[in-house]
This record gives structure tokens, sequence and C-alpha cells, in this order.
């Protein structure tokens, strides 16, 4: 059995939640804060620990057969990767923004102007679709205080709340791509049977972490009505209750329209409603 190695990032945004999903999948392993490398001891993996820009070339290459890197850094580098899974975490927008003061209204009045960022590839992609040249400055690290010494006149980089622009006097102008979290693959991964059981393993984490366990009493009469508003995995469980003319109706709710079910579930004649979280889902 081939032992695989799969990419995350050291340090930064994704490093956290990247950890914690493999931990969730039920990997064990140890020490990944004080080593490049950690090897997992309960299935044939090992975890690689790198800068976020290098994980796709790794992948790419061979070096790593999977990796767990934004699709905007996947974009950026031109990697040649397979996209196995969105893993709903490392949500963000890339954006251009401009000074809180300037009077630019629209992308054509960004020709000829200067703009500092750290992705090249992605903004002259977006300026040339639109019909826009503009003055592409490349630089690393805080791309924000660009317009503020006078190096460009409007930023591209990567926005989450918008608190990192207000604090720097700028506002944004223009959403040029989502981005979140993404599994890759190399292109010899297809059909490996441990690739296709940790794929698993996520998708399962992730199905659970969307969806809530419910369950709730209702009377007979009021059923049907319950049962239409709960699909479940497949169908709700109907169980007896001890009480004459009731049952416990055990079901699954996606966690995106929670609320405005329970409302529904409320007003269709359910009682004593317990809402549980989900460890795994495997379909």
């Amino acid at each position: 059995m081939k032992t695989l190695k799969i990419a995350i990032q050291k340090s930064g945004r994704l490093n956290e939640k990247s950890v914690e999903i493999l931990k969730n999948c039920g990997l064990a392993f140890e020490n990944y804060k004080s080593s490049l490398i950690s090897t997992v001891t309960n299935f044939p993996l090992e975890i690689l620990f790198l800068r976020d820009d290098d994980i796709p070339e790794y992948v790419q290459d061979g070096i790593a057969d999977l990796g767990i890197v934004g699709e905007n850094v996947i974009v950026e580098t031109k990697a040649e990767v397979d996209y196995l899974q969105k893993l709903g975490f490392g949500k963000c927008t890339l954006k251009i923004a401009v000074q809180a003061t300037s009077t630019i209204q629209n992308l054509t009045e960004l020709n000829g102007k200067a703009i500092a960022t750290s992705y090249p590839v992605i903004l002259e992609k977006f300026l040339t679709e639109n019909g826009v040249k503009s003055d592409i400055r490349t630089i690393s690290g805080s791309v924000e205080i660009g317009p503020g010494l006078g190096l460009s006149d409007a930023i591209f980089d990567i926005v989450s709340t918008g608190g990192t622009l207000k604090s720097n006097g700028l506002k944004p102008f223009a959403d040029v791509m989502q981005s979140e979290a993404v599994l890759i693959g190399n292109k010899s991964v297809a059909g490996n049977p441990e690739v296709e059981e940790l794929l698993q393993r996520i998708r399962s984490v992730l199905s659970a972490k969307s969806n809530k366990y419910v369950v709730l009493n209702v009377s007979k009469d009021n059923l049907q009505k319950v049962v239409d508003l709960l699909p479940g995995v497949k169908s709700p469980t109907v169980v007896p209750l001890f009480e004459p003319n009731w049952v416990a109706v055990h079901s699954v709710i996606a966690e995106a329209d929670f609320w405005d079910k329970i409302n529904n579930l409320k007003a269709a004649g359910a009682e004593g409603i317990l809402v549980m979280p989900i460890e795994k889902i495997i379909r």
C-alpha cells in the first residue's frame, strides 16, 4: 500500500481548518507545528507543511499527491491539478479597491492607473477580459499600503471582512474572484483506493457539518404535514410513542435553511424539538 502525501499550509489562514478537517476524518498525527512532515499513524498518509504558494506546484509535479489550498493560489500559479473537493472554509473575495476619496466610478477609468497586487496573473486576466490596460505593480506583503505611499492608484487583494481596507483608507471597487479552500490532486491519483477512502471521509465530515439531526414529537393527525417538511437523508424515521396517537420523528435538516424549517415544523404541529450536531454522514 503506497503512502500518500498531502500538502497543507504550514501557517496562515488555512492552516488551522486544514488540520481540523484531517483530524475530523479520524487521522491521528502530532507535532505538526514543529515539523515540516508529520506521519499519520492510522492511515497511509504523510502530511507536508508548506508555504501555500508552493502547494499547487508540489502537487502538479507529484512531490505531493494531494493538497489543500485556496482556489486563488491555484489560478495564480497556473498549476495543472485536479479539483477533488471544495472544503467550505477559507472563503474570501479578491477585489480591486481604491482610496476612499477616489472619484473612479467604472473599470474603464482604471486605464493607465497603477494597481498594486500580489496576484498579477488573476488581475491581468480580469483586466484583459474587460478591455482595461493598467500598470500592474507586483509586490508582496502589505499591498493595502500602496495607495497611501503613492505606489499605486488602487490595489487588488484578498478581502474577507473589509476591515483592513477601511483602516487603510480604502473602499471596495470591483469583485474579481470568489475563492475558498479546495482539495486538489495530481493527475495520477484518479482511481487510487486510498485517495477515494480519504475523499469519502472528507465528504462525510462536510456533509455532517452542513446538517443537523432533529428529533420531534407530533400527533398522528399532523404527521403527514411534518413528514412533508422532512426529507431526511432518505426519508424520516417515525417511532411510536407510549402516549396513544403520538410518534417521534427522526430526521436531518440542512443547516442553510434550519430556522425556516424549524418554524414551519412548529406551525405544522411539531413539539419537543431536539436538535443535535452530527459527527459523520456516510452515504
